[in-house]
């Protein structure tokens, strides 16, 4: 009998060593951002919801946004802005940045727009952001997707 009970308190004290070792695994990922919306505004300018994506199993908070921006073959300016939001382990949010585009690149949006057609972008460029407990970082961003018109809702494209 005296075997047994130390088979037993050695099994009980192996399951207890193991329920300790499987804490929250901190992971910082790579974050990603992509256009969810463009809206033409009456002045020219345009707002552009930037939405970023937190990869990481915690929370990041996003600071400075400066990124690059095409639209089909012309360059439409940089993205700059202070998101200063904090975003939750693998979510998303979207910053609204207000931004004045080069002239051939309104004509490139206003062409797509009347035609109603899709237009494609591309994202290049770097989004500073500090891990819960950790040391600000810039993370490097290169992102090619498209824009299609939104039906009923005039100079907005998603």
């Amino acid at each position: 009998m005296g075997r047994f009970k130390q088979l037993i308190l050695m099994v009980a004290a192996a399951s207890l060593l193991a329920s300790c070792s499987g804490g929250m695994v901190r992971r910082v990922s790579e974050p990603a951002a992509s256009i969810q919306q463009l809206t033409v505004r009456p002045d020219g300018s345009w707002s552009v919801d930037v939405r970023i994506n937190n990869f990481s199993s915690i929370p990041m908070r996003f600071d400075a946004i400066a990124l690059r921006m095409s639209l089909g073959s012309e360059q439409a300016g940089t993205l700059n802005g202070n998101a200063g939001i904090s975003i939750g382990p693998e979510s998303a949010d979207v910053v609204t940045v207000v931004h004045s585009p080069t002239p051939s690149a309104r004509i490139v949006m206003a062409d797509a727009l009347a035609a109603q057609r899709s237009i494609g972008y591309v994202l290049k460029g770097t989004i500073n952001a500090t891990p819960e407990e950790g040391k600000p970082r810039d993370y490097d961003i290169d992102r090619t997707s498209s824009l299609s018109p939104v039906p009923g809702l005039p100079g907005v494209m998603r």
